[in-house]
C-alpha cells in the first residue's frame, strides 16, 4: 500500500524539515518549495493528497496558492501556517477556501490531529445519500443547499446556520459532520439556552474533582466529548457574555481548562453554530461579541423556510405520514388534491417542524384513512395572509437588480437611502432618527459606521 502524499511549502528551512520528520513518522511522503512558482511546479508534476503553505512566501502569499489549489485541483486539502495571533489571517484563508490552519510555533499535537483528518477525506459528491435521506426536496433551493453542504462537509472552518425555527439548522450540522472527515467521531449538540449561566463552564470545559461544592469527581467537558468530531452550538445567542469570552479563546487557541485546573487540555473539535435570531443585529445591539461573531461565521450556511419552496410540501408530507405511520403501527392516509392544495397555501411560520406536527394531529382526527383539509386545522389567518402576499406579488411591478449591481449593494443602498433621510427629516439627530427608524441608538450608529456615513 503505497503513502500518502503532502506538499510542503515554506521559505524557513528549519520550519520545512521539522514538518517532513513529523509527516515521515506518519507515513506521509513529502516534497517541499521555498515558494510559490516551486509549488506550482510541483502540483503539475506530482499527485498530492495534502498541501501545507506558510501564509508570507518571497514571492506571494499563501492565499494565493490556496486560490490556486482551489480552481485547479479543488479535491486538495490546504493548511495555512499563520504566525502566532494572525487569528485574521486565518480566517481569511478558511474563508478562501483552505481546509483548516495551524499557528506558529507549530503544536505537533495539532499539525498530527490536522494531518490525520485531511487525510480522511473522501471524493467531492453532492450527491451523497445520506444528504438526500434528510433534506427532503427537488427545488433548486434544496438541490443547491445539498450541494453546499457537501462542499463545506470538506472543510474545517466554523460554520454559522442561520435560518428561522424549524427549518432544520440541526439536520444540516448532522449532515456536514456525516459527511466531513470526523464523521466517524462524536456529534455533540448543546442548545446553549437550556444550560444554567452558573454550570456553563462546567459543562463546555468540564472540571476536575473538588473544584467547587458538588464536584465529587472529575467531569468531562463537551468540547471534550466531541473530541475529534464536531460540537454543534444551537442557540448561540443565548449566550451570555462572560461565556463568549471564554469560548472565543477555546476556539482560537483550540484548548480549553477545565474548572479547577492549572493547565489547559488541547482540543481537535471543528465547531458549527447556529440560532434563529438575526446575529449580526445581536452584536449591533452589544448583546453578542463582534470578534465571537466574525470567529464563528467564518462561513454562513442560509437554511430556507418552508414557504419559499412550496413545491417540496407533496414529498414532504408523503415522507412524514410514511413515517408517522411507522410509528403507530398503522396503514398510511391517502391525501386529497384540496388537502395538498391547503397545505402548500399555508404560511408555516413553524416550518418543517410545524408541517410534522399539523401532520401528526391531523393522522389522528382523519377518518375513512384520508386526511381532508379540516382535518389540518389550519389557522385561517395565516393561509390567508400567505394568499395576500402571493396575490400582491403577482399584481405589482417586478423589481429587477440593476445590472452589474449585487443583491447586498442594492438593499444596502435602499437602507443608506431610508437613514439618511431620516437623519435629514430630524436635522441630524441621531436619537431622533433612529426612534424615527424603529432601531435603538447603538443599532443606528453601528449601521452608519457600516454604511460608512458617519
Amino acid at each position: 500500500m503505497t503513502n500518502k502524499r503532502a506538499l510542503i511549502v515554506d521559505d524557513e528551512p528549519d520550519i520545512r524539515e521539522l514538518l517532513e520528520i513529523t509527516l515521515g513518522r506518519m507515513n506521509v511522503d513529502t516534497k517541499a518549495a521555498e515558494d510559490l512558482g516551486t509549488a506550482r511546479r510541483l502540483l503539475e508534476e506530482h499527485e498530492f493528497e495534502l498541501c501545507l503553505t506558510d501564509m508570507n512566501l518571497p514571492d506571494g502569499n499563501g492565499l494565493d496558492l490556496v486560490a490556486h489549489i482551489a480552481e485547479h485541483n479543488p479535491e486538495l486539502p490546504v493548511a495555512v501556517i499563520t504566525a502566532f495571533g494572525s487569528m485574521d489571517a486565518a480566517i481569511n484563508a478558511l474563508k478562501a477556501g483552505a481546509f483548516d490552519f495551524v499557528q506558529k510555533p507549530v503544536d505537533l499535537e495539532q499539525l498530527r490531529a490536522l494531518v490525520d483528518t485531511a487525510l480522511k477525506m473522501s471524493p467531492f459528491s453532492p450527491d451523497l445519500p445520506k444528504a438526500g435521506m434528510r433534506l427532503t426536496g427537488t427545488s433548486d433551493t434544496m438541490n443547491k443547499l445539498r450541494a453546499q453542504i457537501a462542499k463545506l462537509a470538506r472543510s474545517q472552518a466554523p460554520i454559522y446556520i442561520s435560518g428561522e425555527s424549524g427549518s432544520g439548522k440541526e439536520v444540516a450540522a448532522r449532515l456536514i459532520h456525516e459527511q466531513g472527515p470526523r464523521s466517524e467521531a462524536p456529534f455533540v449538540p448543546v442548545n446553549c439556552g437550556a444550560i444554567p449561566t452558573e454550570l456553563m463552564e462546567s459543562e463546555f470545559f468540564g472540571h476536575v474533582k473538588g473544584s467547587f461544592t458538588g464536584a465529587v469527581a472529575d467531569k468531562q467537558g463537551l468540547f471534550q466529548a466531541a473530541e475529534g468530531g464536531t460540537l454543534f452550538l444551537d442557540e448561540v445567542a443565548d449566550l451570555p457574555l462572560s461565556m463568549q469570552v471564554k469560548l472565543l479563546r477555546a476556539i482560537q487557541e483550540k484548548a480549553v481548562r477545565p474548572v479547577g485546573a492549572q493547565n489547559e487540555i488541547g482540543i481537535d473539535v471543528r465547531v458549527l453554530s447556529a440560532t434563529h435570531r438575526d446575529l449580526a443585529n445581536e452584536v449591533a445591539e452589544s448583546r453578542f461579541r463582534q470578534d465571537l461573531y466574525y470567529r464563528l461565521n467564518v462561513i454562513e450556511l442560509r437554511m430556507p423556510s418552508l414557504r419559499e419552496r412550496p413545491g417540496d410540501i407533496p414529498e414532504l408530507t408523503d415522507q412524514i405520514l410514511t413515517r408517522i405511520a411507522q410509528d403507530y403501527d398503522a396503514a398510511k392516509p391517502e391525501t386529497s388534491e384540496a388537502t395538498l392544495t391547503a397545505l402548500t397555501g399555508y404560511d408555516f411560520p413553524g416550518n418543517v417542524r410545524e408541517l410534522e406536527n399539523i401532520l401528526e394531529r391531523a393522522f389522528t382526527l382523519c377518518e375513512n384513512a384520508s386526511i381532508e383539509p379540516s382535518d389540518l386545522q389550519l389557522d385561517v389567518s395565516d393561509t390567508t395572509r400567505a394568499a395576500d402576499r402571493a396575490a400582491e406579488h403577482a399584481s405589482a411591478d417586478t423589481i429587477a437588480l440593476p445590472d452589474g449591481q449585487s443583491l447586498e449593494e442594492f438593499l444596502a443602498g435602499i437602507e443608506r437611502k431610508l437613514i439618511t433621510n431620516a437623519l435629514e427629516t430630524t436635522r441630524w439627530n441621531k436619537t431622533a432618527a433612529a426612534k424615527q427608524l424603529g432601531i435603538t441608538f447603538r443599532a443606528l450608529r453601528y449601521r452608519l459606521k457600516k454604511l460608512q456615513l458617519e
